[in-house]
């Protein structure tokens, strides 16, 4: 994105935190193992506000200072350790690439923060997220009040920063949502490439191999999360990782994977029959997901509460479980006494941008929150009935869960990964391409 889209966005920051300094560190490199680092993602709320993906980098937001408005510290240029680890912005390109005030050798910050903080009433900074960096802020605190006799003060109140900017990040630009537009397609191309590849006889890592293959060949930085691909009873484990087993015939495969995009998330789930068609028992169950599913979808609009997403899908599949036999009625009893929990064990919805689980209260005064435009969660209900289950045999061992990425607009909503097939005539028709 432009540098202005950053600029944009801290000068709305500044008039939203009202008054005071902000200090916002990047993320931290953290090591794998020995001398080798884990790849490098940084801090969302410091990227979203700079665009700058460097570490040993702080951003400083001031409404007080009469000329810096914005301040970046970052590492100066080192050509023996751009040698090793590529170019560096550097102090001297920072101000016209990243469109900030002034910018200083992060080396330095101990030496210009007290200068920022003096005569400032509120400090903006999450604490308890970054320790080290923590004792930084203090030692700064401490400067300041150490000039108490010249008539300078310190800040006297300390507000965790994420109150704001996270409503902001909350509330999606035009922009922001043409990106996870984008994220969805590549997540559109991965699903429809692992649908073609799973077969019995394959691996859940093979498949796994070819989603990751489809986000990097589409300019994709990484995945939004670990990718979860679920067989047969796998599909039952809501956050399986290990993507070991051999599938077999007659096998569901729960696929639950996004592709983050210019650091916006995709969160997608499909289920889908390996050998190319439903068993009876795997139509009932998957059929009843999706009538939950897409009522879930089709809730959501402005003004509803958020905990009614989750309400309506809630009351079909109880309904659905009721009927099955899986639970014991009746329906109002089984919902009150929450006799679903066994086989529907988490929530409909989440926040999705930056983070897969994404920034934003759900809650305002101990209320849910309403949905307004510009939005997007998840519709993700699901049904898991492990194999030792007290069921009829026949629904044992089936995991389905669906799962779309829905923003909400100025009258209703829009599906942004309504292009995965998830009806069951159009799964089988793609997998009778095989």
């Amino acid at each position: 994105m432009d540098s202005k889209v950053y600029s944009e966005r801290r000068a709305r920051y500044l008039q939203e935190m009202g008054g005071g300094v902000a200090i916002l560190p990047a993320a931290e490199v953290m090591v794998r193992n020995n001398d080798v680092d884990h790849d490098y993602r940084q801090d969302s709320d410091f990227y979203y506000l700079t665009g700058f993906d460097e570490p040993s980098s702080v951003l400083l937001l001031s409404s007080e200072h009469p000329e810096h408005r914005a301040v970046i510290f970052l590492r100066k240029r080192d050509p023996e350790r751009e040698t090793w680890d590529g170019p560096l912005l550097g102090v001297e390109r920072a101000k016209e690439v990243l469109g900030v005030d002034a910018a200083f050798p992060i080396d330095e910050i101990e030496k210009h923060l007290p200068d920022y903080l003096g005569d400032v009433r509120r400090l903006h900074y999450r604490l308890a997220v970054n320790p080290r960096f923590d004792q930084v802020v203090f030692r700064a605190m401490s400067a300041v009040r150490r000039k108490a006799r010249t008539g300078i003060s310190a800040p006297s109140e300390i507000i965790d920063l994420t109150r704001d900017l996270h409503e902001m990040r909350l509330h999606k630009s035009v922009h922001e949502l043409e990106v996870m537009g984008q994220a969805a397609e590549i997540s559109r191309e991965a699903h429809h490439r692992a649908m073609l590849v799973a077969k019995p006889g394959v691996y859940e890592y093979e498949v796994e191999a070819e989603i990751m293959g489809v986000f990097r060949a589409r300019g994709a930085e990484r995945p939004a999360y670990g990718s979860i691909v679920g067989s047969g009873p796998n599909a039952t484990i809501l956050h399986h990782r290990r993507n070991d087993r051999l599938m077999q015939e007659g096998d569901l495969l729960l696929i639950d994977a996004g592709v983050e995009l210019d650091y916006y998330a995709s969160d997608v789930t499909r289920t889908f029959p390996v050998s190319g068609t439903f068993s009876d028992a795997q139509r009932a169950i998957y059929e009843l997901v999706l009538e939950a599913e897409e009522a879930a979808v089709a809730a959501v609009r402005p003004g509803v509460e958020y905990t009614h997403v989750h309400q309506v899908a809630l009351e079909i599949l109880v309904r659905g479980m009721v009927e099955l036999g899986l639970i014991e009625g009746p329906v109002d009893k089984a919902l009150e006494e929450e006799r679903y929990k066994p086989y529907y064990m988490h929530k409909t919805s989440h926040w999705l941008g930056m983070d897969v689980h994404d920034v934003g209260d759900y809650f305002v005064d101990k209320k849910p929150r309403l949905l307004q435009q510009g939005m997007v969660l998840t519709v993700e209900p699901g049904i898991y009935i492990r194999a030792d289950a007290e069921v009829d045999p026949k629904y044992r061992g089936i995991g389905v869960r669906i799962e779309d990425d829905v923003a909400v607009t100025a009258d209703g909503y829009l599906n942004l990964t309504a292009q995965i097939p998830k009806s069951v005539a159009a799964l089988e028709a793609i997998l009778a391409e095989r």
